[in-house]
């Protein structure tokens, strides 16, 4: 049993630094990176090929399929919230031209479960499936505003400056997340990326658990501090309307456009 957990383990690392990549590795390669015997890599590599995970290029080396993105893509249909939001999204899009993400909270990240692009040459560069600490962008403060004390308990030892803008003290964390909740939205200016900020509002499911957040993102000179608190009420009520479509009571949706 303990051999059989510890393959599955050692192939899921095969199969994450793969998709990590973005080119074909050879499995010399791997073995070296993962400390792992090249007779192992490469007997993983043929399990996860003859799967349909992985497969080899003409040069021997080898890559992802499209399995994983398939296996991904029916998860996230699976989260009922990623179908209800893409409506607003689509709408946030096309009333701010800015990338709009629609995150959930895992652990002390935030994870991008959907997003639409911005239109401009210039814009914030993110991907679905990505994460960006939860203190430092607007989507995670809007869920780390109605979190359980010990989320933020085991943040606090991994607060670090990203940007001179970097939130790294629980005090001024928790002075934010109070204002998150007193106004329905939350405001990043440049704290992850510093030229990139962001405005974003928790959405609530019927059990009024703030399970996801949508939010706006773009370059600062662009999207200002200004122009983030004059969306605000837009992104407030994409978040209210997508609570009220996961069953969410009127009373657990904050309204308000102050920062």
């Amino acid at each position: 049993m303990q051999t059989t957990l510890g393959t599955v383990v050692k192939g899921l690392q095969v199969l994450e630094a793969l998709a990590a990549s973005p080119e074909p590795r050879g499995v010399t390669d791997l073995a070296n990176e993962l400390g792992l015997l090249k007779s192992s890599v490469h007997r993983l590599l043929r399990t996860l090929a003859t799967r349909g995970y992985v497969r080899q290029t003409p040069s021997g080396r080898y890559t992802c399929t499209l399995k994983l993105l398939e296996m991904g893509s029916r998860v996230a249909e699976g989260i009922d919230v990623v179908a209800l939001a893409r409506p607003q999204l689509v709408e946030l899009a096309r009333l701010t031209d800015e990338t709009i993400h629609l995150s959930v909270l895992d652990e002390s990240e935030v994870i991008y479960v959907d997003k639409i692009e911005s239109p401009q040459p210039v814009r914030a560069y993110s991907r679905v499936g990505g994460r960006a600490p939860a203190y430092c962008v607007a989507t995670g403060k809007a869920l780390l505003a109605y979190a359980e004390n010990k989320v933020l308990d085991a943040l606090e030892s991994r607060m670090q400056a990203h940007t001179p803008r970097t939130i790294c003290d629980r005090q001024t964390l928790e002075r934010d997340l109070r204002r998150v909740r007193e106004t329905g939205h939350a405001i990043n200016r440049g704290e992850w990326r510093e030229t990139v900020g962001g405005v974003a509002s928790p959405i609530f499911d019927s059990t009024g658990r703030a399970t996801a957040a949508i939010g706006i993102s773009g370059p600062l000179e662009r999207l200002t501090i200004t122009r983030m608190r004059e969306f605000a009420p837009q992104v407030v009520a994409s978040a209210r309307a997508i609570s009220l479509a996961l069953g969410a009571g009127l009373p657990q949706i904050p309204i308000g456009n102050r920062s």
